[in-house]
Protein backbone atom coordinates (compact mmCIF):
# COMPACT_ATOMS: atom_id res chain seq x y z
CA UNK A 1 0.00 0.00 0.00
CA UNK A 2 0.82 3.22 -0.63
CA UNK A 3 2.13 5.74 1.97
CA UNK A 4 -0.29 7.66 4.37
CA UNK A 5 2.09 9.48 6.61
CA UNK A 6 3.94 11.35 3.26
CA UNK A 7 1.93 14.75 3.49
CA UNK A 8 3.70 16.73 0.17
CA UNK A 9 3.38 20.50 0.59
CA UNK A 10 2.39 22.13 -3.06
CA UNK A 11 3.32 19.60 -5.68
CA UNK A 12 2.62 22.08 -7.98
CA UNK A 13 2.09 20.89 -12.02
CA UNK A 14 3.71 17.80 -11.08
CA UNK A 15 1.83 14.04 -11.93
CA UNK A 16 1.11 12.74 -8.53
CA UNK A 17 2.04 9.46 -10.27
CA UNK A 18 5.19 10.74 -10.03
CA UNK A 19 5.48 10.49 -6.51
CA UNK A 20 6.51 7.00 -6.93
CA UNK A 21 9.86 7.64 -8.03
CA UNK A 22 12.59 4.78 -8.09
CA UNK A 23 10.58 2.77 -6.10
CA UNK A 24 10.34 5.21 -3.14
CA UNK A 25 7.25 7.82 -2.39
CA UNK A 26 9.29 11.10 -3.10
CA UNK A 27 9.59 13.23 -6.13
CA UNK A 28 12.53 13.91 -7.90
CA UNK A 29 14.71 16.81 -6.69
CA UNK A 30 14.17 19.53 -9.13
CA UNK A 31 16.86 22.51 -9.38
CA UNK A 32 16.02 26.26 -8.99
CA UNK A 33 17.65 29.09 -7.49
CA UNK A 34 17.02 29.79 -3.44
CA UNK A 35 14.93 32.91 -4.56
CA UNK A 36 12.84 31.64 -7.83
CA UNK A 37 9.53 32.46 -8.11
CA UNK A 38 7.12 29.81 -7.29
CA UNK A 39 9.48 27.11 -5.87
CA UNK A 40 8.33 23.72 -5.06
CA UNK A 41 8.81 22.26 -2.28
CA UNK A 42 8.43 18.72 -0.38
CA UNK A 43 8.32 18.17 2.67
CA UNK A 44 8.06 14.03 3.47
CA UNK A 45 7.32 14.70 7.31
CA UNK A 46 7.25 10.52 7.99
CA UNK A 47 11.07 10.07 6.72
CA UNK A 48 12.46 12.78 9.03
CA UNK A 49 15.14 11.15 11.56
CA UNK A 50 13.30 13.14 14.64
CA UNK A 51 9.81 12.47 13.04
CA UNK A 52 7.05 10.78 15.50
CA UNK A 53 5.65 7.26 14.72
CA UNK A 54 3.11 7.90 11.58
CA UNK A 55 1.36 4.91 9.77
CA UNK A 56 2.43 4.41 6.20
CA UNK A 57 0.41 1.52 5.20
CA UNK A 58 -2.61 -1.03 6.58
CA UNK A 59 -3.76 -4.06 5.14
CA UNK A 60 -5.92 -7.35 6.77
CA UNK A 61 -3.05 -8.23 8.43
CA UNK A 62 -2.26 -5.05 10.30
CA UNK A 63 -0.10 -1.93 9.79
CA UNK A 64 3.28 -0.62 8.84
CA UNK A 65 5.04 2.12 10.70
CA UNK A 66 7.38 4.91 9.21
CA UNK A 67 10.34 3.55 11.14
CA UNK A 68 9.22 -0.24 9.92
CA UNK A 69 7.55 -2.14 12.57
CA UNK A 70 5.41 -3.94 11.15
CA UNK A 71 2.05 -4.51 13.71
CA UNK A 72 0.22 -7.45 13.49
CA UNK A 73 -3.69 -7.09 14.34
CA UNK A 74 -5.56 -4.15 15.89
CA UNK A 75 -3.31 -1.49 17.71
CA UNK A 76 -3.07 1.26 19.65
CA UNK A 77 -0.50 4.01 18.73
CA UNK A 78 0.69 7.10 20.92
CA UNK A 79 3.66 9.96 19.06
CA UNK A 80 6.59 7.84 19.94
CA UNK A 81 4.94 4.24 21.37
CA UNK A 82 2.93 1.63 19.70
CA UNK A 83 1.04 -1.26 21.42
CA UNK A 84 -0.80 -4.40 20.45
CA UNK A 85 -4.85 -3.83 21.00
CA UNK A 86 -6.86 -6.79 22.37
CA UNK A 87 -10.00 -6.11 20.55
CA UNK A 88 -11.39 -8.87 17.56
CA UNK A 89 -13.25 -6.55 15.91
CA UNK A 90 -15.67 -2.91 16.30
CA UNK A 91 -18.21 -5.10 18.36
CA UNK A 92 -15.03 -6.11 20.92
CA UNK A 93 -14.76 -2.18 21.40
CA UNK A 94 -15.72 -1.02 24.88
CA UNK A 95 -15.46 1.29 27.67
CA UNK A 96 -13.01 -1.09 29.25
CA UNK A 97 -10.99 -1.76 26.22
CA UNK A 98 -10.61 2.28 25.83
CA UNK A 99 -9.92 2.83 29.65
CA UNK A 100 -5.55 3.17 28.72
CA UNK A 101 -6.95 6.64 27.41
CA UNK A 102 -8.86 8.04 30.42
CA UNK A 103 -5.74 7.69 32.88
CA UNK A 104 -2.91 9.19 30.79
CA UNK A 105 -2.04 12.41 32.30
CA UNK A 106 -1.55 14.86 30.59
CA UNK A 107 -4.52 14.18 29.17
CA UNK A 108 -4.74 13.34 24.68
CA UNK A 109 -6.75 16.30 22.75
CA UNK A 110 -8.01 13.78 20.67
CA UNK A 111 -8.38 10.07 20.54
CA UNK A 112 -8.82 8.83 16.82
CA UNK A 113 -10.53 5.34 16.45
CA UNK A 114 -10.21 3.42 13.11
CA UNK A 115 -13.30 1.24 12.83
CA UNK A 116 -12.38 -0.94 10.15
CA UNK A 117 -14.40 -1.24 7.45
CA UNK A 118 -16.76 2.10 6.06
CA UNK A 119 -20.28 1.15 7.53
CA UNK A 120 -18.94 -0.35 10.89
CA UNK A 121 -20.32 1.99 13.86
CA UNK A 122 -19.38 1.90 17.41
CA UNK A 123 -22.23 1.01 20.19
CA UNK A 124 -24.09 4.19 21.42
CA UNK A 125 -23.18 3.56 25.15
CA UNK A 126 -19.52 3.39 24.63
CA UNK A 127 -20.09 7.43 22.55
CA UNK A 128 -21.56 8.20 26.26
CA UNK A 129 -18.93 6.95 28.09
CA UNK A 130 -16.41 8.46 26.00
CA UNK A 131 -18.31 12.34 26.34
CA UNK A 132 -18.34 11.58 30.23
CA UNK A 133 -15.19 10.63 30.58
CA UNK A 134 -14.49 14.36 28.66
CA UNK A 135 -12.38 12.55 25.74
CA UNK A 136 -12.39 13.90 22.41
CA UNK A 137 -12.88 11.64 19.82
CA UNK A 138 -12.83 11.10 15.97
CA UNK A 139 -14.85 7.65 15.12
CA UNK A 140 -13.55 6.92 11.63
CA UNK A 141 -12.91 3.91 8.92
CA UNK A 142 -9.84 2.90 9.29
CA UNK A 143 -8.48 4.34 5.99
CA UNK A 144 -9.11 7.60 6.84
CA UNK A 145 -8.09 7.53 10.41
CA UNK A 146 -4.66 6.25 9.52
CA UNK A 147 -4.75 9.72 7.76
CA UNK A 148 -5.81 11.64 10.23
CA UNK A 149 -3.95 10.20 13.15
CA UNK A 150 -0.69 11.25 10.48
CA UNK A 151 -2.03 14.73 10.28
CA UNK A 152 -2.75 15.45 13.73
CA UNK A 153 0.52 13.72 14.37
CA UNK A 154 2.59 15.86 11.82
CA UNK A 155 1.14 18.78 13.79
CA UNK A 156 2.63 18.01 17.25
CA UNK A 157 -0.71 17.78 18.75
CA UNK A 158 -0.98 15.64 21.61
CA UNK A 159 -2.90 12.28 19.19
CA UNK A 160 -3.72 9.00 19.89
CA UNK A 161 -5.27 6.58 17.61
CA UNK A 162 -6.79 2.86 17.99
CA UNK A 163 -7.37 1.40 15.02
CA UNK A 164 -8.84 -2.15 13.69
CA UNK A 165 -7.42 -3.29 10.39
CA UNK A 166 -10.04 -3.18 7.92
CA UNK A 167 -11.49 -6.50 6.01
CA UNK A 168 -11.79 -5.26 2.49
CA UNK A 169 -9.45 -2.35 1.03
CA UNK A 170 -8.94 -0.90 -2.45
CA UNK A 171 -6.13 -0.76 -4.50
CA UNK A 172 -5.80 2.68 -6.70
CA UNK A 173 -3.34 2.73 -9.70
CA UNK A 174 -0.30 4.60 -7.21
CA UNK A 175 -0.63 1.64 -5.46
CA UNK A 176 -0.13 -0.61 -8.68
CA UNK A 177 2.91 1.07 -9.65
CA UNK A 178 4.41 0.98 -6.29
CA UNK A 179 3.96 -3.28 -6.04
CA UNK A 180 5.25 -3.15 -9.93
CA UNK A 181 7.95 -0.97 -8.98
CA UNK A 182 8.80 -3.64 -6.05
CA UNK A 183 8.19 -6.37 -7.68
CA UNK A 184 11.00 -5.12 -10.26
CA UNK A 185 13.35 -4.27 -8.15
CA UNK A 186 13.28 -8.26 -6.27
CA UNK A 187 13.61 -9.93 -9.71
CA UNK A 188 16.64 -7.82 -10.26
CA UNK A 189 18.04 -8.95 -6.95
CA UNK A 190 17.24 -12.60 -7.88
CA UNK A 191 19.20 -12.18 -10.65
CA UNK A 192 22.19 -10.95 -9.14
CA UNK A 193 21.97 -13.85 -6.34
CA UNK A 194 21.97 -16.30 -9.24
CA UNK A 195 25.11 -15.30 -10.90
CA UNK A 196 27.97 -17.24 -10.18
Amino acid sequence: MLAFGSRIANIGRTNILATVYAGRNILPRRRCSEAAEGRTTVNILNTESDAALMVDSYSQMGFRLNNGLAIIGPMVIFPKTVLSWNVGGVEDITVESLSLFFVLEPKIDILVIGLGDRGNKLNMSVIKDLKRHGTNVEMLPTDTACSTFNFLNAERRSVAGAFIPPRLYSVNEDDLVLSQSRKKELFKLGDELEKP
